[in-house]
């Protein structure tokens, strides 16, 4: 294993002075980002059709066209995929990031520049293991093995040539020799399609390892590791690996899941390191383990610019480059990328907590949210309450979704929230009335709405069976990967969905 000690030991010292100098030089580095994109693809159907060798300024490439959703961009995708070249970034595109498809009932296939995986995602595994190291200098993680739950790729029937997953499996698939060394379960058992068997394989034949740190998301690796505690009959996962002392995670919010985390693994030696990466790219890590917040990471190829969520609807909502956000702003992300996504809108939604260096928070998404009564209650406001109301009630929460209740003639509106538990509330009543009242200190739109009961009366809260929520997954097949559960809509169909798999 010392082969990466020596090669993080060297990657250290000149990486760390790179990230204090976009940290000094935040507008110049991604000034340099965009011209830098710009200039590659040029050449590119794309890059002729707005014309990027006559672009100056970052203005002028903001005029030259709109904003873009997936559904602009779908075109070009369904010729990448049929393997056309040099159409929204140079060369041949082999692999597309298959999306968990929470914004709509279709998968977005999101094209994977080589560009894109070294220079962004590759880059930010490396970076996490120097901030990691940085943070943490006499860690052991290189003295054993990094568990990896991944999903699966498969070949895509419009080409041989062109293939598509998971973006854990792709970059599993394609990851450099240094990540094999230190990296379990063996490739061919972490790219297993059917997630339930990949669960059992991984569970038996992990058992011997020594495993030193986990990387994925949250959510199912909570399933991994209760799999594995009652494999082996233990209630500590320190028990199996004694040694395992960092989970790196990302994909959803930690907070609903921490105290699960903390339960099931027990013990001063545990660390957490939330980093932020999608289909899309990578774009944020937590370099100050005593913050709650990320680092926005503005040297891995990527252009950003915010959109001011409130504004959104009016149809006219500027689109903001770095020197213009402001901190406690819900933004709608907007990206340029050298995977050829250009003046993308990706769904998610930030909060910068802070603007030297910029730093910030996952807010949501852009059509995760209820706003039937003019509420505009977000998942930020969501986390933060549920994490109030299981503090006062002792609860552990494994997944939640809320959406409204309408009104009728005879009942005002509300929002009803369907929770699974990992342990129940010692006070159902105590932890709704909770929920209602932390929402209302977060939210003045819902306090305002919750004012003497004139518009929403206190939300309902029904517990669901265990399993609920994998049950609904799995009728989905969307069970495993980067799947999430949608956190909050503005329809009661998840919920009406979930009722039918509960059988209420």
């Amino acid at each position: 294993m010392a082969i990466i000690p020596s090669i993080v030991s060297w990657l250290y010292t000149k990486r760390i002075n790179q990230i204090d100098l976009f940290r000094k030089y935040p507008l110049e580095t991604q000034h340099e980002t965009i011209y830098k994109l710009l200039a590659k693809a040029a050449a590119t159907e794309w890059g002729k059709k707005y014309d990027y060798t006559s672009i100056t300024t970052v203005s002028e490439y903001q005029n030259r066209f709109p904003v873009q959703t997936y559904e602009d961009l779908l075109p070009y995708v369904e010729r990448l995929k049929k393997g056309e070249t040099n159409l929204l970034w140079p060369g041949e595109i082999k692999w597309f990031a298959k999306s968990s498809g929470t914004t709509s009932s279709k998968s977005k296939f999101i094209p994977m520049s080589n560009e894109a995986l070294e220079k962004c995602h590759y880059r930010a595994a490396k970076d996490i293991l120097v901030i990691y190291t940085m943070n943490h200098p006499e860690t052991g993680i290189f003295s054993g093995k990094s568990l990896t739950l991944g999903g699966s790729h498969k070949i895509d029937n419009y080409s041989n040539d062109v293939l598509y997953g998971d973006l854990s499996a792709i970059l599993i698939e394609n990851a450099p020799f240094w990540v094999e060394i230190i990296r379990t379960p063996k490739t061919k058992i972490a790219l297993l399609e059917d997630f339930e068997e990949k669960l059992n394989t991984i569970t038996r034949t992990t058992l011997n390892e020594n495993v030193t740190s986990l990387a994925g998301v949250p959510s199912w690796y909570l399933v991994l590791i209760k799999q594995v505690l009652a494999y082996t009959g233990k209630s500590n996962l320190l028990d199996v690996w004694p040694n395992l002392e960092v989970f790196f995670h990302g994909g959803v919010s930690f907070t609903p899941y921490r105290d699960q985390f903390r339960s099931l693994i027990k013990g001063e030696q545990m660390n957490y390191m939330e980093t932020y990466n999608a289909s899309e790219g990578f774009f944020g890590l937590q370099d100050d383990p005593s913050r709650d917040d990320m680092l926005l990471m503005l040297d891995y190829g990527i252009f950003y610019e915010f959109i001011p969520v409130d504004r959104m609807s009016s149809g006219s909502a500027p689109a903001l480059t770095l020197g213009e956000v402001e901190k406690d702003v819900n933004y709608a992300i907007v990206i340029s990328t050298n995977g050829g996504l250009w003046r993308y809108m990706m769904g998610d939604t930030i909060i910068f907590t802070g603007l030297n260096p910029y730093r910030f928070r996952i807010s949501g998404r852009t059509k995760h949210f209820i706003n039937v009564f003019g509420e505009e209650v977000i998942i930020d406001n969501a986390e933060k309450a549920l994490a109030v109301a299981c503090k006062n009630t002792g609860a552990r929460i494994t997944e939640y979704t809320a959406g409204p209740v309408f009104m009728s003639t005879e009942s005002k509106g509300s929002h009803e929230w369907l929770i699974e538990f990992d342990k129940q509330p010692s006070d159902m009543i105590l932890f709704t009335e909770t929920l209602d009242e932390a929402l209302k200190s977060l939210n003045s739109d819902y306090e305002a709405k919750r004012y003497k009961d004139l518009n929403l009366v206190i939300p309902v809260v029904r517990s669901l069976p265990k399993d609920t929520f994998n049950k609904w997954l799995i009728s989905k097949n969307k069970f495993g990967g980067q799947n999430k559960v949608p956190r909050l809509s503005n329809s009661r169909d998840y919920i009406e969905e979930l009722y039918l798999i509960a059988n209420i």
